[in-house]
């Protein structure tokens, strides 16, 4: 007599388990992915590659998960990336909300053969720091206002985090480093995935309240310091907040500083030769998108180099500052901008100096192609300004 079907059906399931009881647990991916408390499980040099990065839950770059502002709010790290899926600032395209899961999905190919930045000559990754994912804030959809202050505070909250490693010495003198921010303390560097760029504000805010006013590198095919009267005619106090204007509003209250901050990529129409005076009130100077036909990019990273100096900076990127041709889906596109080639030399021509926290902003997924340009670029782009901060740590010799 042949037995019950459910009957049948438990004794191959216990088999199956007494089979697997001897099983390396160590070769299941993604299982196992995490093989320390805060470390994914990266290839070194000549180690395996080529696993199936595909697989898992997605985090930047499969990172490990790290709920910061929920149950994980007291453990430490030295990068962060958190999403802030905003885009009710929007002038053209919405869809930015979608970014921190588009720049995720695009970054799982980032480890594919181990991580190991060939021009930079080093492995992000395993360069000692503990870099995580932090998931996203929590932004409303319904109010701008509550939405900036969310995203502010949830930024703070990491940034004013004590970092996981000490700041060490310097490499040259093997002097004790010192902090940079203005209140004397080290803090963690946070890379937020937007979001449109109004998230710049809060970001700026809370940058604020660690390093004072501080210099800012910005790339974008758009200057985003329009007078809130001149963009949009601002007929509410929340609507002259918007990702044309953030900067100008970051400018009257005093984050930015003047003269050390440069945009890069500039390509925009204007209302008229007054919007340029009035960035030049708001602090910045200008690179535009055509110089690279001029000066190239060395001429680029040298004019960045010479504006912001020796200054803790601010980055900030605009994936528009690529060219649609490279990266359509975005909430402006304009067309003569950089090649994600070119885009990703200059920022590896930053290698030295002092970025405090990063963004990459304006990411719209649904705009993008079934090949996921945008989304990888993005991910790209990041990779290269993790590297440069995996290099260069926040601290100077005391004088």
């Amino acid at each position: 007599m042949k037995p019950f079907a459910p009957f049948a059906s438990l004794v191959s399931l216990a088999i199956s388990v007494v089979a697997h009881e001897g099983h390396d647990h160590d070769t299941q991916m993604p299982l196992d992915y995490v093989k320390y408390p805060w470390q994914a499980v990266y290839p070194g040099d000549n180690e395996v590659t080529a696993d199936s990065i595909f697989s898992g839950i997605t985090t930047f770059a499969k990172l490990p998960w790290v709920q910061c502002l929920g149950k994980d709010r007291n453990v430490a790290f030295d990068v962060a990336f958190i999403g802030a899926p905003f885009d009710t600032g929007t002038s053209y395209r919405p869809g930015a909300r979608f970014g921190p899961a588009g720049i995720r999905a695009g970054s799982r190919r980032l480890t594919l053969y181990g991580g190991y930045n060939v021009p930079l000559a080093v492995n992000p990754f395993r360069s000692g720091l503990k870099i995580v994912d932090c998931g996203d804030i929590p932004v409303t959809p319904y109010d701008n206002k509550y939405a900036i202050q969310q995203i502010e505070q949830g930024h703070k909250a990491l940034l004013h985090r004590a970092p996981f490693s000490p700041l060490g010495n310097d490499s040259l003198t093997g002097a004790p480093l010192e902090p940079l921010a203005v209140d004397g303390k080290s803090h963690p560097r946070i890379i937020t995935l937007g979001g449109d760029h109004t998230i710049v504000l809060p970001l700026l805010r809370s940058i604020y309240s660690a390093y004072g006013a501080i210099s800012v590198i910005h790339f974008d095919s758009h200057l985003d310091t329009w007078k809130p009267s001149v963009f949009g005619g601002a007929p509410s106090d929340q609507a002259a907040i918007n990702h044309g204007t953030y900067f100008y509003w970051a400018s009257q209250e005093g984050l930015i500083k003047n003269g050390s901050s440069i945009h890069g990529a500039i390509r925009t129409t204007l209302s008229g030769p007054a919007d340029y005076a009035n960035d030049d009130a708001s602090g910045f100077q200008r690179i535009e998108a055509r110089e690279i036909d001029t000066i190239g990019t060395a001429g680029i990273i040298k004019k960045i180099r010479e504006t912001v100096g020796d200054e803790p900076v601010y980055l900030s990127i605009d994936i528009d500052s690529i060219d649609p041709a490279f990266a359509p889906a975005t909430g402006t596109p304009e067309t003569g901008g950089w090649s994600t080639r070119e885009l990703r030399t200059i920022l590896r021509g930053l290698d030295g100096l002092h970025i405090v926290s990063a963004d990459i902003v304006e990411v719209a997924p649904a705009y993008d192609t079934n090949a996921e340009l945008t989304t990888m670029a993005a991910a790209d782009v990041l990779y290269e300004v993790l590297s440069v901060m995996a290099k260069t740590p926040l601290g100077k010799v005391a004088a």
